[in-house]
């Protein structure tokens, strides 16, 4: 039987709902602190002068998913708002965009656990959560990660997926501690041959067990060929079974669903105790006996425990890279442990050779991503008339830059390697070596900036020299002035100004009190 494509979207966009979380993202600060009383969005932050949020969303339509739920900040709404219902997201005209908001300040965020709990009355389907950080390579479809859940969902119960991704290796000469902790990699046990991931390590694990690790030998029993890898990162992309909802509801204690939900969610797939609480609300039986059918006459599954054994004894067979159809054996009577629903958790591990992911929650992978389009891209003089005019002839832009629509680029300036955002101003013989300059921004005449990211509006003066700092949203570099690997934030002129106040009253106290004595 054959099915078109237009055929396999419309099955897709009826089965699923996708739910992006869009939060403060505190850990790119200081680029996500207030413009005065504006706030500036996390997911509106470009990335090679795109807006964040434009790739999840771009990866949504192009797998058929046209219903997404958005939740943002109260305080983020009117711009999420603006930034949907205008040109910008043109790209995305088959989307069908819901934006929600939660209560929280960057001080007091609930967890997104919290968050699917408050929304789950209007999510009525199977869902994907995923973030607005999440930058997939083309060669990660999402419909990749869609089809083995589907799959695995009819043909032995599963109740999720998720996706992990390789993480490239960071050059430590290029991190800047003063910028926060690097980005860690996930410890995770899984079975390579199904995709099944089976533990995840916790936060909590890390801190009872230290470097040892605690699982049960009903893990080993049912996947005696599993691998251990600290190389992997949670892309926070989860298909779920609308029933994992209904049992998150059930775990109030649960505030983060990477940190503590989905570690938990692996193990009734072979913790028995477990399984029998929560499998009938996971896998309600109404659902048990077409799945007993389909896995008792499908030629591509076995009925799970027999399965395994099979594989421990097979071999080179476990050691094949692609899964082979077997037949049931027709002296399998086993039906009513075949027809029990797996409860796996399903993992699609995306290789660092097929391409690169990452997240941009930080301030480390913010800039790597930045730079990781810089080498796929070619900048050449524009042609047109109008756009060449803002480019100086004796200007020296290299090819691996980006430079924005509308930003002046003066005499005897030079820039390498670095992302410029729209209507920002080089001046008369600066430099900017590997930055990240969004929107607004000015440098003046004879500034030098190396691996620095500067938030929207900042403006540095004539001749100052920043290596490796990021500075707030509206930020003013004093001219000659110099900094090395800090954070620049409003506040500190707050704290300046207030001390300087401060030894002003002082000087006015005492010159009062020795006027007082000289009239005495």
């Amino acid at each position: 039987m054959d099915f078109d494509e237009s055929s396999a979207t419309k099955i897709v966009t009826r089965e699923f709902l996708a739910v992006v979380l869009a939060g403060f993202g505190n850990e790119l600060g200081p680029l996500t602190n207030n413009h005065g009383d504006d706030p500036c969005l996390k997911a509106l932050l470009p990335i090679a002068n795109k807006p964040m949020l434009e790739y999840p969303l771009r990866w949504l339509e192009q797998s058929g998913i046209t219903d997404v739920l958005l939740i943002c900040p109260t305080s983020h709404r009117a711009a999420m708002t603006n930034y949907i219902q205008s040109d910008a997201s043109a790209p995305f005209p088959s989307l069908s965009i819901d934006v929600q908001t939660v209560e929280e300040s960057q001080d007091m965020a609930p967890g997104t656990s919290s968050i699917l709990r408050q929304f789950a009355s209007r999510i009525k389907s199977d869902f994907i959560l995923l973030p607005c950080d999440f930058v997939p390579p083309p060669t990660l479809p999402l419909s990749q990660v869609l089809n083995k859940f589907r799959t695995e969902v009819t043909y032995d119960g599963a109740i999720a997926t998720t996706c992990f991704f390789e993480a490239s290796k960071h050059d430590k000469g290029t991190l800047t501690e003063d910028w926060g902790l690097p980005p860690s990699n996930n410890t995770i046990i899984f079975d390579e041959r199904s995709g099944t991931l089976l533990y995840v390590d916790s936060p909590d694990d890390v801190d009872n067990n230290n470097q040892e690790f605690e699982f049960r030998m009903s893990l080993l029993s049912q996947y005696p060929r599993t691998k251990l890898s600290a190389k992997f990162r949670d892309s926070h992309v989860y298909v779920c079974r609308r029933t994992v909802l209904d049992v998150l509801s059930q775990k109030s204690q649960y505030e983060s669903i990477k940190e503590e939900f989905i570690p938990w969610l692996c193990k009734p797939q072979y913790q028995r105790t477990r399984r029998e609480k929560y499998g009938n609300i996971l896998s309600p039986a109404t659902n048990n006996l077409s799945q007993a059918l389909a896995l008792k006459h499908s030629t591509l599954h076995l009925p799970a425990r027999k399965q395994h054994l099979r594989r421990s004894a097979a071999g080179s067979e476990a050691d094949d890279d692609h899964p082979r159809s077997t037949m049931p054996s027709p002296v399998d009577d086993d039906d009513e442990d075949a027809g029990e629903p797996s409860l796996r958790v399903g993992l699609v591990a995306h290789r660092a050779s097929s391409g690169f992911a990452s997240r941009a929650n930080n301030l480390h992978t913010y800039l790597e991503l930045n730079r990781f389009f810089l080498g796929q891209a070619s900048y050449a003089l524009p042609t047109d008339p109008e756009r060449r005019a803002f480019i100086d002839q004796k200007a020296q832009i290299s090819s691996d830059s980006m430079i924005g629509h509308s930003t002046r680029v003066e005499e005897r300036a030079s820039i390498k390697r670095s992302v410029i955002g729209a209507h920002c101003v080089i001046g008369k013989m600066a430099k900017v070596v590997g930055c990240v300059l969004l929107d607004h921004c000015v440098v003046a005449d004879g500034a030098k900036l190396d691996g620095c990211i500067l938030g929207a509006y900042t403006k540095v003066g004539g001749k100052a020299e920043l290596s490796r700092c990021v500075t707030q949203p509206g930020y003013e570099v004093a001219p000659g002035e110099t900094a090395r690997n800090e954070k620049l934030e409003t506040s500190d002129w707050t704290a300046q100004d207030t001390s300087e106040d401060q030894d002003t009253d002082e000087s006015s106290e005492e010159a009062s009190d020795d006027s007082s004595e000289s009239s005495e």
